[in-house]
């Protein structure tokens, strides 16, 4: 009889916990959510975050406020949502700057895979390759060809150590088997400016950025960087396609929220991030900036920042990157 007592208690309790789950569902949100950036404003991170927050609002009827806070390499911002509560109230918009940071920066006051629930990807952009016109390579295979024959000629500018043009440089040297030299700038307008100017030879950027000085003839195009080609500069190839097979190096935004956030409140963010990201007015705005919608379920989206995070993992520990 006491056997059936129990039994029948954790039944109770199991309709119980479901029954709250879907009350926390359908009541959320029933005050304003913020959303972090750890990047300063008017950044795409900050931008995309804003728009986010917009369509959020409109969805589910509630404010969705952004709150910028940059500071040490997005530690500070990323580290303010770990330590507040799991309720669906804070959430981040977090970038793989966030999974580079993973072991670029090895003494972190969280743990990415452990202090954080992921919600769901919102989009992603290319990065280009371009070449000085004085570099002695017309496209992607001759500039391997010719960093091969001459190790560590080849100077690479980027925006800063452990930056994702600085990551994408390093995957690049591991993946094709070339030596090229790192140039770190303060910020990519230096580093842009020098690549034009032939002080430094290539460069990986932002193809939106590049895209004119490219057509002006400032600046050698040579390739894309994802999977399949830009819809900004969708005349260059990739360099998947073009010479090292499965590169890919890209600048991607998610939404996370802390850790022990209930799945019934991570579920029906997702649900509606993915209504958002889908539409086709949203995809179409998008590609004419050059950002491509990320659509997955949230543990698909778990997995997809897990590998990341061992991904750069493998690129820092072998470049000896350090940040900055």
């Amino acid at each position: 009889m006491q056997s059936n007592f129990l039994k029948r208690g954790v039944l109770l309790l199991g309709l119980l916990a479901g029954s709250l789950a879907g009350i926390a569902q359908q009541a959320y949100p029933n005050r304003p959510v913020k959303i972090i950036v750890p990047f300063a404003a008017s950044g795409p991170a900050d931008n995309y975050a804003r728009f986010m927050a917009q369509r959020l609002q409109e969805a589910l009827g509630q404010n969705f406020v952004v709150d910028n806070r940059p500071g040490a390499g997005s530690i500070i911002g990323t580290d303010a949502v770990a330590k507040s509560a799991p309720d669906g109230y804070t959430l981040l918009m977090m970038s793989n700057t966030q999974t580079v940071n993973e072991s670029l920066i090895p003494v972190r006051p969280f743990n990415l895979l452990k202090d954080f629930v992921p919600i769901a990807p919102v989009n992603y952009s290319d990065l280009v390759l371009v070449a000085h016109p004085s570099v002695p390579a017309q496209n992607l295979p001759e500039l391997i060809k010719y960093a091969k024959a001459n190790p560590g000629k080849i100077n690479y500018a980027s925006s800063g150590n452990g930056t994702p043009y600085h990551m994408a440089g390093e995957l690049f040297k591991y993946m094709a088997g070339v030596n090229m030299t790192h140039i770190p700038y303060k910020g990519s307008a230096a580093a842009r400016t020098d690549v034009l100017s032939g002080q430094v030879d290539v460069m990986f950027d932002a193809v939106t950025t590049m895209t004119e000085n490219i057509k002006a003839g400032k600046v050698r195009g040579l390739a894309t960087t994802g999977r399949t080609r830009s819809t900004v500069a969708p005349e260059l190839p990739t360099v998947n396609d073009d010479g090292v097979p499965k590169y890919e190096a890209l600048i991607w935004l998610g939404m996370m929220a802390p850790a022990g956030t209930p799945d019934a409140i991570v579920q029906r963010l997702n649900t509606e991030i993915n209504k958002i990201v889908n539409a086709p007015d949203v995809k179409a705005t998008w590609a004419k900036q050059g950002a491509v919608a990320m659509s997955m379920t949230a543990p698909v989206f778990a997995k997809y920042v897990a590998d990341d995070v061992a991904k750069w993992a493998t690129i820092v520990k072998v470049s000896g990157a350090k940040a900055d």
